[in-house]
């Protein structure tokens, strides 16, 4: 069927369209932008806002570990409003702030009214994990906002029959999921999953109209500049993510990961969430939107029968779920009658979220949050394969970046003038590189040399250094190239995680072999 100028646009509606409840959603995203801003500044730049930073300063269409999205917004952002924690935050904040927005639009369209849209929204406020990943920059906090939007203009489709100006709706959900996809590679399951819910829906009346192919095809093309990236590089993100899944993260049998989603989502929300799932999947008023329903259910199936895809992976896909428990419970606590059951289980969410924000907001100096994690039994944690300290892994990265760049700067000050342009730093992970380029810059350290992610491809960086400041490992490993050897320093903090603690600066001196046949048997893309 294609679109015809002669039949109106049919939108099906079973009674008089509820109001958005503006002053509910405000209260909800303003309380979460005001818990944001209070930690806006605590801590430190975690490791990732650090390679993030250094990625920027080399625009390109693709990174080993990511489309270039995220990347390119911020080149932009920081050449306007400097790289000032404050400034690096403030933009996954406004994108949190509307992801939640967003969800109680989302309740709205499936025809919820106050309470519905007031308890989407507050459950999308209070989500544990959407708070920690909006407080800081990453490409984290712009995927739930494509997914979200994805949702909201696949539920807007939804609702319509195929006619006059569905295909403009259609061409924008394209380019969604094309930024998307230059933004993170996992939209990949979130087309899978508009797809299979098509498919197996009475939405699949869609599949008979050009708009779904058209969306396709714009997603498409707004991904092939990173596609003809990779392929000129050799694919780096499929080596990387490989060796990451079979060496990096933890395995989540499907216990656990049910674990992780019931904490992830606030334990007092679960009820809601499961709610909307089976309003999406089972129910008769919910039979129409039955493809968002599909597309949690087919990512779900995906990181599961993965075996080793991280919990958080699967975050992104919530917001419909939280929308249609909105619905769901205003059917059932409200009814029309009283607004003091939903009030009462939007009081014991918004109780709940508050007694578990210091885990997603370093709204606590350290020692304090040792004694509440302590009081609480909360014990730190990390999805990957590592040792953990005191602090959560999460926590931990926020901690020693500029202390290591000082104690790598000490050491360069102790060699001679004559020796210091030729010396290099040389160290083995992407945060501690990022960290020696933003923090270094103003100590008068030279750009990291590192083989770790988009570091290898930039190489020596037009370096050609006779002596090596390598940072950490034992002394065996430069012992192997170097013919001198000698300790300079050691970084210790006491939050840091355990595997960048006690870090050895080695002044290496005598290569035994040209850095140039050295360097490609470094590349370390995890």
């Amino acid at each position: 069927m294609t679109d015809s100028p002669s039949r109106p646009l049919q939108r099906v509606e079973s009674k008089a369209e509820p109001e958005v409840a503006w002053n509910l959603v405000a209260l909800a995203a303003g309380a979460r932008a005001v818990a944001e801003l209070a930690a806006i500044s605590s801590y430190g730049y975690v490791r990732d806002e650090l390679y993030y930073l250094a990625c920027a300063d080399h625009p390109a269409a693709g990174y080993v570990d990511q489309p270039p999205l995220s990347i390119l917004f911020l080149t932009a952002w920081k050449s306007a409003f400097g790289d000032s924690l404050v400034a690096l935050r403030i933009p996954p904040l406004l994108l949190g702030v509307s992801v939640i927005v967003m969800t109680a639009l989302l309740a709205h369209r499936l025809g919820g009214g106050r309470a519905a849209q007031g308890l989407a929204a507050g459950a999308a406020a209070c989500a544990p994990i959407w708070l920690g990943m909006s407080r800081y920059y990453s490409m984290n906090a712009f995927d739930i906002f494509f997914w979200t939007l994805a949702a909201l203009l696949l539920a807007e489709l939804l609702n319509m029959d195929p006619g006059r100006g569905a295909t403009r709706l259609w061409l924008f959900l394209g380019a969604v999921l094309g930024l998307g996809l230059e933004n993170k590679i996992s939209v990949l399951w979130l087309g899978f999953g508009i797809f299979t819910g098509l498919l197996v829906t009475p939405a699949r009346r869609w599949l008979k109209t050009p708009g779904p192919w058209l969306a396709g095809g714009i997603a498409g093309a707004l991904f092939l500049p990173h596609v003809l990236w990779q392929v000129s590089n050799g694919w780096p993100t499929l080596e990387f993510m490989r060796n990451a899944t079979q060496g990096k993260y933890k395995a989540f049998p499907l216990p656990s990961f049910l674990k992780e989603e019931l904490l992830h989502f606030n334990l007092v929300a679960a009820p809601l969430w499961v709610a909307g799932l089976v309003w999406l999947l089972a129910s008769r008023g919910g039979r129409r939107f039955r493809a968002l329903g599909i597309v949690w259910a087919a990512t779900f199936v995906v990181l599961v029968v993965n075996g080793n895809a991280k919990p958080e992976y699967l975050s992104p896909a919530f917001a419909p779920l939280l929308a249609a428990g909105g619905v769901s419970f205003e059917r059932l606590l409200h009814r029309g009658r009283s607004v003091w059951p939903a009030a009462v289980y939007a009081g014991t969410l918004v109780l709940n979220a508050a007694l578990v924000a210091p885990f997603a907001l370093p709204l606590l100096p350290v020692p304090r949050y040792l004694a509440y994690a302590k009081a609480l039994g909360v014990a730190p944690s990390t999805s990957e394969k590592k040792a953990i300290g005191p602090l959560p892994q999460h926590y931990a990265d926020m901690f020693g970046w500029p202390e290591m760049a000082e104690t790598i700067a000490g050491v360069w000050r102790t060699l001679p003038e004559t020796d210091r342009a030729k010396t290099a730093v040389y160290v083995y992970n992407y945060g501690e590189a990022a960290a020696v380029d933003f923090f270094g810059k103003r100590l008068g350290l030279p750009p990291a040399i590192c083989p770790h992610n988009n570091y290898f491809l930039w190489g020596a960086r037009g370096q050609k250094p006779e002596i090596f400041l390598v940072y950490g490992g034992p002394r065996e490993g430069p012992l192997r190239v170097f013919s001198s050897v000698e300790a300079g320093a050691v970084f210790t903090h006491p939050w840091v995680m355990p595997y960048e603690n006690g870090r050895t600066v080695w002044v290496c001196r005598g290569l035994k072999v040209p850095f140039a046949e050295i360097w490609p048997g470094e590349k370390n893309f995890s």
